[in-house]
Protein backbone atom coordinates (compact mmCIF):
# COMPACT_ATOMS: atom_id res chain seq x y z
CA UNK A 1 0.00 0.00 0.00
CA UNK A 2 1.25 3.67 -0.93
CA UNK A 3 1.40 5.11 2.66
CA UNK A 4 2.57 9.02 2.81
CA UNK A 5 3.54 10.18 6.76
CA UNK A 6 3.23 13.53 7.12
CA UNK A 7 4.43 16.46 9.25
CA UNK A 8 2.44 19.92 8.35
CA UNK A 9 4.38 22.77 7.27
CA UNK A 10 5.56 25.41 9.94
CA UNK A 11 8.12 28.00 10.24
CA UNK A 12 10.70 29.06 13.14
CA UNK A 13 8.50 32.16 13.73
CA UNK A 14 5.77 29.73 14.52
CA UNK A 15 7.17 29.00 17.88
CA UNK A 16 10.70 31.39 18.62
CA UNK A 17 10.69 35.35 18.22
CA UNK A 18 12.21 36.12 14.74
CA UNK A 19 14.57 38.09 16.31
CA UNK A 20 16.31 34.96 18.23
CA UNK A 21 15.27 32.26 16.03
CA UNK A 22 18.35 31.38 13.80
CA UNK A 23 19.96 30.69 17.41
CA UNK A 24 17.17 28.41 18.67
CA UNK A 25 16.02 26.79 15.96
CA UNK A 26 16.10 22.66 15.98
CA UNK A 27 15.02 20.69 12.99
CA UNK A 28 14.72 17.65 14.43
CA UNK A 29 14.48 14.31 13.25
CA UNK A 30 11.52 12.66 14.10
CA UNK A 31 12.00 9.21 15.15
CA UNK A 32 8.77 8.08 16.12
CA UNK A 33 7.67 8.96 12.67
CA UNK A 34 10.72 7.10 11.18
CA UNK A 35 9.73 4.34 13.43
CA UNK A 36 6.85 3.85 11.71
CA UNK A 37 8.22 4.47 8.30
CA UNK A 38 10.53 1.48 8.87
CA UNK A 39 7.73 -1.13 10.33
CA UNK A 40 5.58 -0.16 7.19
CA UNK A 41 8.44 -0.32 4.68
CA UNK A 42 9.79 -4.08 6.40
CA UNK A 43 5.90 -4.91 5.49
CA UNK A 44 6.37 -4.69 2.16
CA UNK A 45 4.82 -0.99 2.04
CA UNK A 46 5.61 1.88 -0.19
CA UNK A 47 6.52 5.10 1.95
CA UNK A 48 7.08 9.14 1.16
CA UNK A 49 7.90 11.15 3.88
CA UNK A 50 6.66 15.08 3.55
CA UNK A 51 8.46 17.51 6.21
CA UNK A 52 6.87 20.45 6.49
CA UNK A 53 9.71 21.98 8.45
CA UNK A 54 11.14 21.96 4.33
CA UNK A 55 8.17 22.07 2.22
CA UNK A 56 5.79 24.80 1.90
CA UNK A 57 1.54 23.82 2.96
CA UNK A 58 1.18 23.93 -0.67
CA UNK A 59 3.88 21.85 -1.75
CA UNK A 60 3.38 19.13 0.75
CA UNK A 61 -0.28 18.75 -0.87
CA UNK A 62 1.19 18.72 -4.62
CA UNK A 63 3.15 15.56 -3.33
CA UNK A 64 0.64 13.94 -1.78
CA UNK A 65 -1.97 14.70 -4.95
CA UNK A 66 1.42 13.12 -7.44
CA UNK A 67 1.86 10.23 -4.61
CA UNK A 68 -1.80 9.39 -4.74
CA UNK A 69 -1.40 7.57 -1.45
CA UNK A 70 -4.09 4.96 0.06
CA UNK A 71 -3.08 5.52 3.60
CA UNK A 72 -2.54 9.27 5.30
CA UNK A 73 -0.45 9.06 9.06
CA UNK A 74 0.01 12.93 10.09
CA UNK A 75 2.08 14.11 12.86
CA UNK A 76 1.22 16.41 15.44
CA UNK A 77 2.28 18.60 18.49
CA UNK A 78 0.21 20.35 20.36
CA UNK A 79 0.67 23.75 19.15
CA UNK A 80 1.21 22.15 15.71
CA UNK A 81 -2.47 20.36 15.81
CA UNK A 82 -4.24 23.27 13.69
CA UNK A 83 -2.14 22.97 11.16
CA UNK A 84 -2.48 18.97 11.23
CA UNK A 85 -6.30 19.90 11.14
CA UNK A 86 -6.12 22.05 7.96
CA UNK A 87 -3.72 19.63 6.09
CA UNK A 88 -6.00 16.79 6.71
CA UNK A 89 -9.07 18.87 5.51
CA UNK A 90 -6.81 20.35 2.51
CA UNK A 91 -6.11 16.76 1.20
CA UNK A 92 -9.91 15.72 2.11
CA UNK A 93 -10.97 18.21 -0.18
CA UNK A 94 -8.51 17.53 -3.07
CA UNK A 95 -10.61 17.28 -6.26
CA UNK A 96 -10.93 14.81 -8.40
CA UNK A 97 -10.91 12.26 -5.12
CA UNK A 98 -7.34 10.25 -5.08
CA UNK A 99 -8.81 7.03 -5.00
CA UNK A 100 -12.56 5.54 -5.19
CA UNK A 101 -14.74 4.70 -2.47
CA UNK A 102 -13.82 1.11 -0.97
CA UNK A 103 -16.45 -0.95 1.55
CA UNK A 104 -17.81 2.63 2.61
CA UNK A 105 -13.78 4.24 3.67
CA UNK A 106 -12.87 6.91 1.83
CA UNK A 107 -9.85 7.12 0.28
CA UNK A 108 -6.88 7.74 1.50
CA UNK A 109 -7.51 7.11 4.76
CA UNK A 110 -5.87 9.90 7.21
CA UNK A 111 -4.84 8.76 10.72
CA UNK A 112 -3.19 11.60 13.05
CA UNK A 113 -1.13 10.64 16.03
CA UNK A 114 1.63 12.31 18.28
CA UNK A 115 2.00 13.73 21.18
CA UNK A 116 -1.79 16.16 21.25
CA UNK A 117 -3.36 13.45 19.81
CA UNK A 118 -2.52 10.88 22.19
CA UNK A 119 -3.31 13.14 24.37
CA UNK A 120 -6.77 14.21 23.45
CA UNK A 121 -8.01 11.21 21.34
CA UNK A 122 -11.64 11.67 21.50
CA UNK A 123 -11.63 15.68 21.24
CA UNK A 124 -9.05 15.45 18.26
CA UNK A 125 -11.32 12.73 16.17
CA UNK A 126 -14.39 15.34 16.91
CA UNK A 127 -12.22 18.73 16.85
CA UNK A 128 -11.40 17.46 13.39
CA UNK A 129 -14.64 16.24 11.48
CA UNK A 130 -14.48 14.06 8.74
CA UNK A 131 -11.06 15.00 7.50
CA UNK A 132 -9.38 12.27 10.03
CA UNK A 133 -10.87 8.70 10.27
CA UNK A 134 -8.82 7.54 13.09
CA UNK A 135 -6.10 8.87 16.12
CA UNK A 136 -3.22 6.57 17.12
CA UNK A 137 -3.64 6.78 21.41
CA UNK A 138 -0.16 5.53 22.32
CA UNK A 139 3.29 3.50 20.34
CA UNK A 140 2.15 3.98 16.67
CA UNK A 141 4.25 1.46 14.68
CA UNK A 142 1.91 -1.79 15.27
CA UNK A 143 -0.30 0.11 15.40
CA UNK A 144 -0.11 1.65 12.34
CA UNK A 145 0.87 -1.70 10.10
CA UNK A 146 -2.81 -3.43 11.63
CA UNK A 147 -4.56 -0.06 10.76
CA UNK A 148 -2.91 -0.99 7.17
CA UNK A 149 -3.54 -4.48 7.05
CA UNK A 150 -6.99 -3.93 8.28
CA UNK A 151 -7.61 -1.16 5.44
CA UNK A 152 -5.97 -4.01 2.89
CA UNK A 153 -8.99 -6.61 3.73
CA UNK A 154 -11.31 -4.31 3.39
CA UNK A 155 -12.08 -4.60 7.09
CA UNK A 156 -13.43 -1.78 9.66
CA UNK A 157 -11.22 -1.12 12.57
CA UNK A 158 -13.16 -2.67 15.16
CA UNK A 159 -10.85 -4.52 17.90
CA UNK A 160 -7.41 -2.76 16.61
CA UNK A 161 -5.58 -1.85 20.26
CA UNK A 162 -4.56 1.49 20.55
CA UNK A 163 -7.20 3.61 17.92
CA UNK A 164 -10.22 5.76 18.41
CA UNK A 165 -11.73 5.71 15.20
CA UNK A 166 -15.33 6.95 13.11
CA UNK A 167 -17.41 4.95 12.23
CA UNK A 168 -20.59 6.78 10.07
CA UNK A 169 -21.16 9.35 13.02
CA UNK A 170 -20.08 7.23 15.63
CA UNK A 171 -16.53 7.47 17.59
CA UNK A 172 -15.54 4.69 18.67
CA UNK A 173 -12.35 3.95 21.44
CA UNK A 174 -11.07 0.44 21.32
CA UNK A 175 -8.51 -0.48 24.30
CA UNK A 176 -5.33 0.78 24.48
CA UNK A 177 -2.48 -0.91 23.09
CA UNK A 178 0.44 -2.74 25.41
CA UNK A 179 3.85 -0.49 25.23
CA UNK A 180 6.44 -2.63 23.11
CA UNK A 181 8.87 -4.41 25.52
CA UNK A 182 10.95 -5.92 23.39
CA UNK A 183 12.57 -2.80 21.51
CA UNK A 184 15.49 -5.11 19.81
CA UNK A 185 12.46 -6.33 18.03
CA UNK A 186 12.17 -2.73 16.04
CA UNK A 187 13.93 -2.07 13.07
CA UNK A 188 15.91 0.94 13.04
CA UNK A 189 14.12 4.23 12.37
CA UNK A 190 13.86 4.74 8.62
CA UNK A 191 16.52 7.53 8.48
CA UNK A 192 16.92 7.16 4.22
CA UNK A 193 13.05 9.12 4.14
CA UNK A 194 14.74 11.88 5.24
CA UNK A 195 16.20 13.12 2.18
CA UNK A 196 19.16 15.51 3.18
CA UNK A 197 20.57 14.63 6.11
CA UNK A 198 22.50 18.01 6.45
CA UNK A 199 19.42 19.84 6.69
CA UNK A 200 18.46 17.96 10.28
CA UNK A 201 20.98 20.14 12.80
CA UNK A 202 20.64 21.05 16.29
CA UNK A 203 20.49 24.28 17.34
CA UNK A 204 24.45 26.05 16.83
CA UNK A 205 26.91 25.37 19.62
CA UNK A 206 24.66 22.51 20.35
CA UNK A 207 26.70 19.66 17.68
CA UNK A 208 30.32 19.52 17.01
CA UNK A 209 30.18 17.17 13.69
CA UNK A 210 27.43 16.87 11.15
CA UNK A 211 25.25 15.13 9.76
CA UNK A 212 23.79 14.19 13.33
CA UNK A 213 21.66 11.52 13.82
CA UNK A 214 18.98 11.53 16.66
CA UNK A 215 19.10 7.97 18.56
CA UNK A 216 16.88 6.70 21.35
CA UNK A 217 18.16 3.99 23.57
CA UNK A 218 15.60 3.14 25.82
CA UNK A 219 11.70 4.51 25.90
CA UNK A 220 9.35 5.89 29.06
CA UNK A 221 10.52 7.06 32.06
CA UNK A 222 10.06 5.95 36.38
CA UNK A 223 10.43 9.51 37.13
CA UNK A 224 7.14 11.93 38.06
CA UNK A 225 7.77 15.38 37.33
CA UNK A 226 4.42 17.53 36.98
CA UNK A 227 5.55 18.96 33.38
CA UNK A 228 6.21 15.60 31.25
CA UNK A 229 3.97 13.74 29.13
CA UNK A 230 4.26 9.87 28.82
CA UNK A 231 2.39 7.42 27.11
CA UNK A 232 2.66 4.93 30.38
CA UNK A 233 0.73 7.84 32.40
CA UNK A 234 0.82 5.71 35.80
CA UNK A 235 4.92 4.85 35.07
CA UNK A 236 3.62 1.32 35.70
CA UNK A 237 5.89 -0.02 33.26
CA UNK A 238 9.00 2.29 33.76
CA UNK A 239 12.34 2.81 31.10
CA UNK A 240 11.99 0.18 28.76
CA UNK A 241 15.96 -0.78 27.46
CA UNK A 242 17.01 -1.73 24.11
CA UNK A 243 20.63 -3.66 24.66
CA UNK A 244 23.66 -2.55 24.56
CA UNK A 245 24.57 -4.58 21.33
CA UNK A 246 21.50 -3.46 19.70
CA UNK A 247 22.44 0.04 20.29
CA UNK A 248 25.97 -0.22 19.22
CA UNK A 249 24.49 -1.90 15.83
CA UNK A 250 22.63 1.14 15.58
CA UNK A 251 25.36 3.34 15.63
CA UNK A 252 27.80 1.31 13.33
CA UNK A 253 24.53 1.32 10.99
CA UNK A 254 24.21 5.36 11.14
CA UNK A 255 28.12 5.61 10.33
CA UNK A 256 27.72 3.97 7.05
CA UNK A 257 24.87 5.97 6.04
CA UNK A 258 27.67 8.98 6.77
CA UNK A 259 26.51 10.38 10.24
CA UNK A 260 29.15 11.84 11.80
CA UNK A 261 27.64 12.76 15.36
CA UNK A 262 25.10 11.05 18.19
CA UNK A 263 22.27 12.72 19.80
CA UNK A 264 20.95 10.10 22.31
CA UNK A 265 17.33 11.48 23.80
CA UNK A 266 16.67 8.99 26.28
CA UNK A 267 14.79 11.48 29.20
CA UNK A 268 18.18 10.17 30.87
CA UNK A 269 21.17 7.88 29.57
CA UNK A 270 21.85 7.10 32.78
CA UNK A 271 18.68 5.45 34.35
CA UNK A 272 20.66 2.44 34.58
CA UNK A 273 23.86 3.29 35.69
CA UNK A 274 25.59 -0.07 35.12
CA UNK A 275 24.22 -0.47 31.82
CA UNK A 276 25.16 3.57 31.15
CA UNK A 277 28.78 2.23 31.65
CA UNK A 278 28.94 -0.52 29.89
CA UNK A 279 27.33 1.52 26.80
CA UNK A 280 30.22 3.92 26.89
CA UNK A 281 33.18 1.56 27.47
CA UNK A 282 32.10 -0.38 24.50
CA UNK A 283 31.46 2.46 22.55
CA UNK A 284 35.08 3.22 23.48
CA UNK A 285 36.09 -0.32 22.67
CA UNK A 286 34.22 -0.21 19.30
CA UNK A 287 36.48 2.74 17.76
CA UNK A 288 33.84 4.06 15.97
CA UNK A 289 34.60 7.57 14.67
CA UNK A 290 31.95 9.79 16.09
CA UNK A 291 31.26 12.41 18.80
CA UNK A 292 27.98 11.96 20.69
CA UNK A 293 25.87 14.34 23.08
CA UNK A 294 23.27 12.94 26.02
CA UNK A 295 21.19 13.87 28.53
CA UNK A 296 21.18 12.38 32.46
CA UNK A 297 19.96 13.52 35.46
CA UNK A 298 22.23 14.98 38.12
CA UNK A 299 21.28 12.51 40.68
CA UNK A 300 22.20 9.30 38.37
CA UNK A 301 25.77 10.06 37.70
CA UNK A 302 28.88 10.80 38.98
CA UNK A 303 32.62 11.16 38.26
CA UNK A 304 33.32 7.52 37.21
CA UNK A 305 30.68 7.43 34.65
CA UNK A 306 31.20 11.13 33.35
CA UNK A 307 34.82 10.28 32.66
CA UNK A 308 33.75 7.09 30.92
CA UNK A 309 31.49 8.99 28.85
CA UNK A 310 34.24 11.69 27.70
CA UNK A 311 36.93 8.54 27.18
CA UNK A 312 33.90 7.15 24.56
CA UNK A 313 33.72 10.35 23.11
CA UNK A 314 31.03 12.27 24.72
CA UNK A 315 31.55 16.05 24.39
CA UNK A 316 28.82 17.20 25.86
CA UNK A 317 25.50 16.79 28.27
CA UNK A 318 22.41 17.95 29.09
CA UNK A 319 21.12 18.04 32.82
CA UNK A 320 17.97 19.24 33.62
CA UNK A 321 18.29 22.00 36.32
CA UNK A 322 15.45 23.40 36.20
CA UNK A 323 15.50 25.94 39.06
CA UNK A 324 17.68 27.65 41.48
CA UNK A 325 15.22 27.46 44.40
CA UNK A 326 14.65 23.60 46.18
CA UNK A 327 10.94 24.47 46.99
CA UNK A 328 10.03 24.43 43.24
CA UNK A 329 12.26 21.40 42.30
CA UNK A 330 10.08 20.01 45.08
CA UNK A 331 7.20 21.13 43.34
CA UNK A 332 7.82 20.01 40.34
CA UNK A 333 8.75 16.33 41.61
CA UNK A 334 11.73 16.44 40.04
CA UNK A 335 13.52 14.05 42.58
CA UNK A 336 16.53 16.23 42.48
CA UNK A 337 18.25 18.72 44.91
CA UNK A 338 20.75 21.99 44.16
CA UNK A 339 24.29 20.18 45.62
CA UNK A 340 23.38 17.28 43.24
CA UNK A 341 22.85 19.91 40.37
CA UNK A 342 26.23 21.59 41.32
CA UNK A 343 28.33 18.40 41.46
CA UNK A 344 27.20 17.29 38.41
CA UNK A 345 27.90 20.22 36.73
CA UNK A 346 31.41 19.87 38.28
CA UNK A 347 32.27 16.82 37.32
CA UNK A 348 31.17 17.06 33.83
CA UNK A 349 33.34 20.40 33.64
CA UNK A 350 35.99 18.21 35.22
CA UNK A 351 35.87 15.66 33.18
CA UNK A 352 35.73 17.97 29.86
CA UNK A 353 32.63 17.79 29.26
CA UNK A 354 30.47 20.79 27.85
CA UNK A 355 27.35 21.36 29.68
CA UNK A 356 23.93 22.38 28.90
CA UNK A 357 21.67 23.05 31.94
CA UNK A 358 17.99 24.40 31.05
CA UNK A 359 15.89 26.24 33.40
CA UNK A 360 12.06 26.83 33.83
CA UNK A 361 10.15 29.95 34.91
CA UNK A 362 6.33 29.82 36.41
CA UNK A 363 6.13 27.09 38.12
CA UNK A 364 3.07 26.34 40.94
CA UNK A 365 3.86 28.85 43.28
CA UNK A 366 7.05 30.35 42.58
CA UNK A 367 7.32 34.06 43.00
CA UNK A 368 9.43 36.55 40.76
CA UNK A 369 12.25 36.69 43.50
CA UNK A 370 12.37 33.27 42.92
CA UNK A 371 13.07 33.34 39.09
CA UNK A 372 15.73 35.70 39.93
CA UNK A 373 16.92 33.29 42.38
CA UNK A 374 16.91 31.07 39.83
CA UNK A 375 19.32 33.27 37.14
CA UNK A 376 21.68 33.73 40.31
CA UNK A 377 21.69 29.81 40.86
CA UNK A 378 22.24 29.38 36.51
CA UNK A 379 25.18 32.13 36.83
CA UNK A 380 26.93 30.34 39.88
CA UNK A 381 26.45 27.24 37.83
CA UNK A 382 28.35 28.90 34.67
CA UNK A 383 27.10 26.10 32.27
CA UNK A 384 28.36 25.85 28.54
CA UNK A 385 24.90 26.84 27.54
CA UNK A 386 21.80 27.79 29.34
CA UNK A 387 18.05 27.70 28.60
CA UNK A 388 15.60 29.44 30.06
CA UNK A 389 12.05 28.44 29.22
CA UNK A 390 8.31 29.06 30.32
CA UNK A 391 6.65 25.45 32.05
CA UNK A 392 4.51 24.79 30.10
CA UNK A 393 1.50 22.26 30.56
CA UNK A 394 0.93 19.61 27.38
CA UNK A 395 -2.07 18.30 28.00
CA UNK A 396 -1.89 14.75 29.42
CA UNK A 397 0.43 15.77 31.93
CA UNK A 398 -0.08 15.91 36.10
CA UNK A 399 0.15 19.59 35.69
CA UNK A 400 -2.28 19.99 32.92
CA UNK A 401 -5.22 17.54 34.52
CA UNK A 402 -4.24 19.26 37.69
CA UNK A 403 -4.32 23.02 36.09
CA UNK A 404 -7.14 24.08 38.60
CA UNK A 405 -4.65 23.49 41.53
CA UNK A 406 -1.85 25.52 40.53
CA UNK A 407 -2.72 28.47 37.84
CA UNK A 408 -4.30 29.45 34.40
CA UNK A 409 -4.01 28.60 31.10
CA UNK A 410 -4.17 30.37 27.64
CA UNK A 411 -6.65 28.72 25.00
CA UNK A 412 -4.29 29.18 22.39
CA UNK A 413 -2.54 26.43 20.80
CA UNK A 414 0.31 28.39 19.42
CA UNK A 415 1.40 28.86 23.04
CA UNK A 416 2.37 25.50 24.00
CA UNK A 417 5.85 25.75 22.61
CA UNK A 418 8.00 26.19 26.12
CA UNK A 419 8.23 29.98 24.97
CA UNK A 420 4.84 31.53 24.57
CA UNK A 421 4.04 31.21 28.80
CA UNK A 422 1.02 28.52 28.58
CA UNK A 423 0.41 28.29 31.87
CA UNK A 424 0.33 31.25 34.84
CA UNK A 425 0.71 30.32 37.85
CA UNK A 426 -1.27 31.93 40.78
CA UNK A 427 1.66 33.90 42.07
CA UNK A 428 2.81 35.56 39.23
CA UNK A 429 1.59 37.17 35.89
CA UNK A 430 2.44 36.23 32.73
CA UNK A 431 4.70 39.37 32.27
CA UNK A 432 6.43 38.79 34.81
CA UNK A 433 7.25 35.27 33.22
CA UNK A 434 8.40 37.18 30.17
CA UNK A 435 10.29 39.38 31.80
CA UNK A 436 12.22 37.21 33.61
CA UNK A 437 13.10 35.06 30.38
CA UNK A 438 14.51 38.13 28.70
CA UNK A 439 16.00 39.05 32.35
CA UNK A 440 17.64 35.53 32.28
CA UNK A 441 19.22 35.77 28.62
CA UNK A 442 20.76 38.87 29.40
CA UNK A 443 22.37 38.60 31.92
CA UNK A 444 23.53 35.21 31.98
CA UNK A 445 24.72 35.55 27.93
CA UNK A 446 26.08 39.39 28.52
CA UNK A 447 28.82 38.66 31.14
CA UNK A 448 32.37 39.71 29.48
CA UNK A 449 33.71 37.03 30.88
CA UNK A 450 31.53 34.49 29.54
CA UNK A 451 31.99 36.22 26.18
CA UNK A 452 35.81 36.27 26.40
CA UNK A 453 35.68 32.66 26.86
CA UNK A 454 33.66 32.04 23.90
CA UNK A 455 35.53 33.54 22.05
CA UNK A 456 39.14 31.96 22.84
CA UNK A 457 36.95 28.22 22.16
CA UNK A 458 36.33 29.35 18.76
CA UNK A 459 37.53 26.55 16.55
CA UNK A 460 35.84 26.08 13.36
CA UNK A 461 33.28 27.43 11.07
CA UNK A 462 30.27 25.96 12.78
CA UNK A 463 31.46 27.51 16.06
CA UNK A 464 31.97 31.46 14.15
CA UNK A 465 28.38 30.71 12.77
CA UNK A 466 27.08 29.77 16.11
CA UNK A 467 28.95 32.46 17.53
CA UNK A 468 27.32 35.09 15.18
CA UNK A 469 23.87 33.73 15.74
CA UNK A 470 24.40 34.23 19.26
CA UNK A 471 25.62 38.13 18.83
CA UNK A 472 22.97 38.64 16.70
CA UNK A 473 19.98 37.07 19.13
CA UNK A 474 22.21 39.11 22.06
CA UNK A 475 21.61 42.58 20.51
CA UNK A 476 17.87 41.73 20.11
CA UNK A 477 17.60 40.59 23.86
CA UNK A 478 18.75 43.89 24.70
CA UNK A 479 17.34 45.88 22.67
CA UNK A 480 13.56 44.43 22.49
CA UNK A 481 11.59 44.25 25.56
CA UNK A 482 8.84 42.34 24.37
CA UNK A 483 11.03 40.29 22.47
CA UNK A 484 9.01 36.56 24.13
CA UNK A 485 5.39 38.23 23.54
CA UNK A 486 3.30 36.37 20.59
CA UNK A 487 2.80 38.84 17.69
CA UNK A 488 -0.62 38.46 18.51
CA UNK A 489 0.05 39.86 21.82
CA UNK A 490 1.78 42.73 20.38
CA UNK A 491 -1.56 43.43 17.73
CA UNK A 492 -3.63 44.00 21.02
CA UNK A 493 -1.92 45.90 23.12
CA UNK A 494 -1.38 48.18 20.07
Amino acid sequence: MRCALIIPAWVPEDIFSSKTASSQINYWQPLGTLYVGAVLQKAGHEVKFFNGAFMTHEEILAEVRKFVPEFIGIYSTTFGWEKAKKTASDIRRMTPPLLPLKEGLPRPCIVAGGPYPIARQEYCLEDAGNAVDAIVTGEGEFTTLEIIERLQSGRSLEGVLGVVYREGERIIKNPPRPLIEDLDSLPFPARELLGDVNLYIPPPATYRRKPVAVLTTSRGCNRRCIYCFQIDKERKIGVRYRSVENVLKEIEYCIKQGFREIKFIDDTLAADYDRAMKLAEEIKRSGLDFTWFASACVNQVDKPLLKAFKEAGCWAILFGAESGVQKNLNTIRKGITLEQTRNAVKWAKEAGIKVSTPFMFGIPGETFEEGLQTIEFAIELNPDIANFHAITPFPGTYLYDNLEKYGTMSDELSDFTYQGAAFIPYTMTREEILRLRQTAFRRFYSRPMFILKKLFELRNLNDFIAAVRSIKSLFWLWRKSGLFRRAKDKRDQE
